[in-house]
This record gives C-alpha cells, sequence and structure tokens, in this order.
C-alpha cells in the first residue's frame, strides 16, 4: 500500500482515540479550557451519562469571531507560541487537539463572546465538519455543546459502561477539579438535576482556608477530621495539603489525590515515596488516604508526555521523591497517642479495617504541620528499662517487659487520679485508672475516658527506640563467608559498576563479576538471616526507577519489629499503676506510637458529652 496523507477527519478521529477515552474526558477538556479562560463560575450539564449531551457553559474571557474556526482547528492555541513556552507551561491546556478531536466524534457547537462585543457567536459542526457562523445573543463567556458522543463511531461506544458508572467518573472528575481550584464555583447537573454544587469560598480571604473548605466540601467532613494538615517549604518547592490518619486507611485507593502545579496526576515516583511514608504505619493491605499540592517552577516538570495531561516527568526526580518521602514520613511521626486519634469513632469496621467503639470521639489538632529534622527524643526515666544498645558489643538487646514508677511522690493518689484537677501539666493522655483484662488501660484525662491497648502501644514504644538507638551507630555490615553471585540484565550491571561506594551506604558491598553478572560480598548485619538475593534484587530495581530505595530500611524495620513484638508486655500481665502511668508518658513522647508496627490503633478516646449521649444523661 503506497504511502498518502490521511484524511483530515480521519486524523482527528485517531487523536480523539488518545484525547476521548470517554464522557469524562471531554468534561476534563473543556473545564480545563474554562479555567484557563479565567472563568469564576463553570456550569456542566450532561445527559445520559454525558453520551447523549454534555454541556459546559462559563464566565471566562470569551472568544473573538474569527476565533471560533480556528478552535477547531488541530494545533492551534492562544497558551505557547515558542519552545521556552513548551517547557514552562503554566496553563491546563496547550496542544491544541481537544476541541477538534472531540468534534470529530460527536455533533458538536461552540458559543462565545467577548467582553467588547455586542453579542456572540455560534458554530456548529459534524462529525468534525465545520458548518456557517451565526450571531447569537448570550453573555460573557464560552457555551460548548456536545451531542451524540461517538455517535459516528460505534465501534468506541461499545466500549462505554452503563449511564451511572459513566456520570460517576464525572462527578469524580468534577471534584479533584474543584479540590484544585477553591476560587472557582461549580455546578453539575444531569438531565436539569443538580449532583453536585462546589461554591467558591468568599468568605475565606486566605487561599489556605479556603482550600481546607474546597477539601472539607469535596472529599467529606469525615475524611477531614481523621486527616492531619501539612504545609512545608522543601528543595525550592512547597508541599501542602491534608494526610489521612494511618488507622483511618481505607480498603481501596479511593480518596487519593496528587496535584502538581494544580494539575493532577498519578507519577509513580511521587505513588512510591508517599508509599513508603506510610509503610510502617499502615494495617496490612490498607490504602492512605490524601490530598496533596505540590507547587514548584513550572521549568522543573514536563507535562507534555501525554496526550490527556494525566501524567509529568519531573527533571529531577530523585530529589522531589526524597522531599516527599521525607515531608511525609516526618509529619506522620506526629501521630503519636493524645495529640491525633488513632481510630476514628464513626469510622465502620469496613472502613478502618478494625473494630471502633461507637461511643468514642476524636478532635483534630489544628495546626500544621512544620518540618522537623531531628530526632526523636527517647530519654526516659525508666529504671527498669535496659539500654537498648549494648555499648560494648554493640548488639541491640531487648528491652525488659516492665515498666517501673514514673511519677513523682505526691503527684497522684494511689488510684492515679490527678488530686489537683487545675493543675497546668495535665498530660494528654491523663494518668491510669485501672487494668481491665490484664489487656487494657483505663486512663482519665480532661476530655473523659482513655482505653489503651498496652501490648499495641509498648510494642511501638520498642520500635521506636529500637530504630532509634539504631540509627545512632554507623550501619554494621557483615562480609560473607561465601559471595553470591547473581544473574541480572546488563543495566543493572551497569548501575552496580556505576554507584560503587555509593552502595556502602545501604550496607552493601556488591561488584560486577560480567556482563550480567554480579557479586555480594557484605550484608548489613541485621539482615543476614533473611533472603539476601530477593533484597538485593529489590534494592537494585529501586535505585533504577525511582534513584533512591528504602528496602533496606524497610528490611530493618521488619527485623526490628518482630523482636519488638515479642519483647513488648503481654495480655494478662497485670501491670501497677505507675507502670501503667509510665507507658502513658512514654506513649506521649514517642513518634507513631497511635498505632503499633502493624496498623492497629493503640488508643481511643470517649469525651464527656459522647459518655452523656451513651447513658442518656441530661435527657
Amino acid at each position: 500500500m503506497p504511502i498518502r496523507l490521511l484524511p483530515e477527519v480521519l486524523i482527528n478521529q485517531i487523536a480523539a482515540g488518545e484525547v476521548v477515552e470517554r464522557p469524562a474526558s471531554v468534561v476534563k477538556e473543556l473545564v480545563e479550557n474554562s479555567m484557563d479562560a479565567g472563568a469564576r463560575k463553570i456550569d456542566i450539564d450532561v445527559e445520559s451519562g454525558g453520551l447523549r449531551r454534555i454541556r459546559v457553559q462559563d464566565d471566562g474571557s470569551g472568544l473573538l469571531q474569527d476565533e471560533l474556526g480556528l478552535a477547531l482547528t488541530r494545533h492551534a492555541t492562544s497558551k505557547i507560541s515558542s519552545l521556552d513556552d513548551l517547557e514552562s507551561v503554566a496553563s491546563f491546556g496547550f496542544r491544541g487537539e481537544a476541541l477538534p478531536s472531540i468534534a470529530s466524534v460527536s455533533r458538536f457547537s461552540i458559543a462565545s463572546r467577548k467582553a467588547q462585543d455586542p453579542h456572540g457567536w455560534i458554530m456548529h459542526a459534524d462529525g468534525g465538519r465545520a458548518g456557517a457562523m451565526d450571531a447569537q445573543a448570550m453573555p460573557v463567556g464560552t457555551e460548548i455543546d456536545v451531542r451524540e458522543l461517538f455517535y459516528n463511531t460505534p465501534a468506541r461506544r461499545k466500549f462505554m459502561k452503563s449511564d451511572k458508572t459513566e456520570f460517576g467518573h464525572i462527578q469524580d472528575l468534577i471534584g479533584t477539579l474543584a479540590l484544585a481550584n477553591p476560587a472557582v464555583t461549580f455546578r453539575l447537573t444531569q438531565a436539569g438535576k443538580l449532583e453536585r454544587w462546589y461554591r467558591a469560598d468568599d468568605m475565606h480571604s486566605d487561599s489556605q482556608l479556603a482550600r481546607n473548605e474546597r477539601i472539607r466540601a469535596v472529599y467529606g467532613a469525615q475524611f477531614f477530621a481523621h486527616s492531619i494538615p501539612l504545609d512545608v517549604e522543601l528543595a525550592g518547592m512547597r508541599l501542602s495539603g491534608r494526610l489521612g490518619l494511618p488507622t483511618a486507611a481505607r480498603a481501596q485507593a479511593d480518596q487519593q489525590t496528587f496535584f502538581v502545579n494544580s494539575r493532577a496526576v498519578r507519577d509513580k515516583v511521587v505513588m512510591h515515596a508517599i508509599r513508603q511514608a506510610y509503610q510502617d504505619v499502615l494495617f496490612h493491605g490498607r490504602h492512605p488516604s490524601y490530598v496533596l499540592f505540590l507547587s514548584l517552577d513550572p521549568s522543573r516538570v514536563d507535562v507534555n508526555v501525554h496526550p490527556a495531561k494525566t501524567e509529568v516527568r519531573f527533571r529531577d526526580g530523585r530529589l522531589i521523591h526524597d522531599a516527599i518521602f521525607s515531608a511525609l514520613h516526618e509529619a506522620l511521626a506526629e501521630t503519636r497517642a493524645g495529640t491525633t486519634a488513632s481510630v476514628p469513632a464513626n469510622l465502620t469496621q469496613t472502613q478502618a479495617g478494625i473494630p471502633a467503639p461507637s461511643a468514642a470521639s476524636y478532635t483534630a489538632t489544628s495546626q500544621p504541620f512544620q518540618q522537623r529534622w531531628s530526632l526523636p527524643d527517647t530519654t526516659t526515666s525508666l529504671n527498669s528499662l535496659q539500654s537498648l544498645y549494648a555499648p560494648d558489643t554493640n548488639q541491640l538487646a531487648e528491652p525488659q517487659p516492665a515498666y517501673a514508677a514514673t511519677i513523682q511522690p505526691g503527684t497522684h493518689t494511689d488510684l492515679g487520679i490527678s488530686i489537683a484537677s487545675e493543675q497546668t501539666d495535665e498530660r494528654p493522655l491523663g494518668f491510669a485508672l485501672a487494668q481491665l483484662h490484664g489487656t487494657f488501660i483505663l486512663a482519665q484525662n480532661q476530655a473523659g475516658l482513655v482505653l489503651v491497648d498496652m501490648h499495641a502501644a509498648h510494642e511501638r514504644i520498642t520500635l521506636e527506640r529500637m530504630k532509634h538507638a539504631l540509627s545512632q551507630a554507623d550501619l554494621r555490615t557483615q562480609r560473607l563467608l561465601v559471595p553470591i553471585t547473581l544473574t541480572v540484565s546488563e543495566r543493572e550491571a551497569n548501575a552496580v559498576e556505576q554507584l560503587g561506594d555509593g552502595l556502602h551506604g545501604y550496607g552493601f558491598e556488591l561488584t560486577r563479576a560480567g556482563i550480567e553478572r554480579i557479586r555480594v560480598l557484605a550484608v548489613p548485619t541485621l539482615l543476614m538471616d533473611l533472603d539476601i538475593e530477593a533484597i538485593t534484587r529489590d534494592l537494585l530495581a529501586d535505585l533504577l526507577s525511582y534513584g533512591s530505595t528504602e528496602r533496606v530500611a524497610q528490611a530493618q524495620d521488619d527485623v526490628l519489629s518482630s523482636m519488638a513484638c515479642h519483647a513488648a508486655v503481654r495480655a494478662n500481665r497485670r501491670l501497677s499503676l505507675s507502670e501503667m502511668n509510665a507507658l502513658l508518658r512514654d506513649m506521649e513522647a514517642t513518634e507513631r506510637s497511635g498505632q503499633c508496627n502493624h496498623g492497629r490503633p493503640t488508643w481511643v478516646q470517649w469525651n464527656l458529652n459522647e459518655l452523656n449521649k451513651l447513658f442518656a444523661r441530661g435527657r
């Protein structure tokens, strides 16, 4: 078959295959165009899940009469004009393919009016073929009407799901766009029925307050109440938003949104950094919730890597990965008992993955996390806990499973209740009252009643102290009596040769032994009994994919976690009130103490109001 030019309509339909995946894709392109035009109010009306009709009306700057025809011409755009513009794109759309692609697979019309014009203009197109242009009375802005999507490509239409499913995708999309644009009002209707209305927040001049209100509106009060704020400056970037509490994790990854310069993206480097930050605090099989906004110089990120602009490429991916991981890791370290609740009371077992008392209450901290780079404070007055790191042998020692008195004489009665109720040094977890079935600690604080799982709490405290002790000494390595030879890809072997001494920082000594062979000469001492081959392969895979790795730290944490679990106080072990109070004080001082090493909660809180309701007091 000879080479020949394709017809313009066929070119547009091929492009539509990349840009227009489903009705929600059309809505995305049209709404993003509206926002690029400076719109502050956008109305979206759909019928039959968007397959029958999609109408988007905005109050943006509008188009001139002679621009309407160009709008349906491929690669015609007002958003870039040079290579420099392309390398620092700040707008949502810029390819100039969306409108002609959509028009090629629908019955299409576009009407627009500039503020200086007495009236607007409307132009129709059928299957990509533009018709005549007529004058039309209309307000300033643009209205685009897309009818009978995929009417001329029936094979594509067969792949569409039910109207309900397609409309669900549109709802999710509008929520995502609304998250990044709290100054814009979005109204979504289906067949004239109002389904979503995200109003612009005119009450808060502070952009962060407006964003918080929009997050609450889109993700719900449940997410907002059970998440912590984040706002840090790092490596010339700003990372802000909210992180869901580890114990409020979900069965599905359905509440995860990450924005780069207000553009919602899914990037493997970013997602890997977030997973690594949550790895030590999540219950098995659960997924964290988050809404995060990364702001950086547009020249540091390439958005021109995907037709639908849902993927990006960072110019310094390793730096961004490490910065995101460090910020989230430090923020989640502050989820200690007494500052944020471990299990939101009104989450169901299905949502939280664990039973939760129905009467418990929760109050989130109102102050955003400020980045800390210092190591955790593990000083303690516990006389009965032996050193976690034996100075003579440089070996980790398991702590003794008991707590000694740390409460100063005269401060509390034998019941563990504060004598002076008005004292200013009230502890977040209060003071112990009793032990329940040798498993739980009952305590009273200013808010009400606290219930602590003593084994889960001690397990986390022990793990964090072991990790801290290990971090204070050099990472010790053990040379293998018989080196392990592995067959790897040539690319991986090249990486071992190029990285050289850099791998020593992970406690490994690797050398190249051939074109596709490497030799493992030494490994971290703590990992000697694990699968060295699997860990080495994972280490290389991470370094090649993300430029960094947490595999070694994760493997070490797994070993320490197992040790901490065996060392923690067991159920049915009786503790004195002083020992229970010592445990409460350590929980307050220990990072990540809101959940145990396996992601389960360590404590819950009932406030007095909830307790009064539970017993119908005051009715």
